[in-house]
């Protein structure tokens, strides 16, 4: 069966389900998405590892599984989602120490945070792709809502719970200072969702 490569394309919060992302990956040579729901210490994980201005104070799980396997000279070299179940997903990390391979079985969220912690590439089987692969609005904008397609759809039609988000705070009124601030006090206490949102709000000042 031929490898498909996929690029991560983004993270996208449910408006329905409370605390539900999706993690959307990009076919490379094509248009198809693969979105994949995963849970917010995962997001959490992948969103500091893709967002590389953040640092936590302390290692993350993911972190110290990379700085354990570097110690030992382990080598993530690549990650294949290599099955699909009852919309599951099953991965492998495909690692190398002293030129000797092994495969170790990982969940699929688990396997992403440690990919990009070791610049290994991502990979899935063309079956798996034609069977669940879409073409993904993750933002539709008014012209998107206008025309309905049957192969689009939205992240929100992969979950399904009808709970409303916890809003996110504004911090337009407050000064660089005061941004530069509630920044170093989210990282200090491991929000890196809060420590994103201030982050963009910086980058929009700058």
């Amino acid at each position: 069966m031929s490898l498909v490569r996929l690029n991560i394309k983004g993270i996208s919060y449910s408006q329905t389900q409370n605390g539900a992302y999706a993690l959307i990956l990009n076919e490379v040579d094509g248009e198809r998405k693969l979105p994949i729901v995963i849970g917010a210490f995962e997001a959490q994980s992948i969103a500091i590892a893709l967002e590389k201005e953040i640092r936590p104070p302390r290692p993350l799980t993911h972190d110290l599984f990379k700085n354990f396997a570097d110690r030992f000279d382990i080598v993530v070299k690549q990650v294949i989602i290599h099955k699909l179940v009852d919309g599951v997903f099953f991965s492998s990390l495909i690692c190398e120490r002293d030129k000797i391979e092994e495969i170790i079985d990982a969940r699929t969220s688990d396997a992403i945070a440690l990919a990009l912690r070791f610049d290994a590439p991502i990979f899935t089987y063309k079956n798996i792709l034609d069977k669940a692969g879409i073409y993904l609005k993750v933002n539709p904008t008014k012209d998107d809502e206008d025309e309905s397609t049957e192969d689009s759809v939205l992240v929100d039609d992969l979950m399904a719970s009808e709970l409303e988000p916890a809003p996110r705070e504004n911090y337009a009124s407050k000064t660089l200072e005061e941004l530069e601030n509630l920044l170093d006090e989210a990282v200090a206490n491991e929000d890196y969702e809060k420590a994103a949102h201030i982050r963009d709000e910086i980058s929009k000042r700058k």
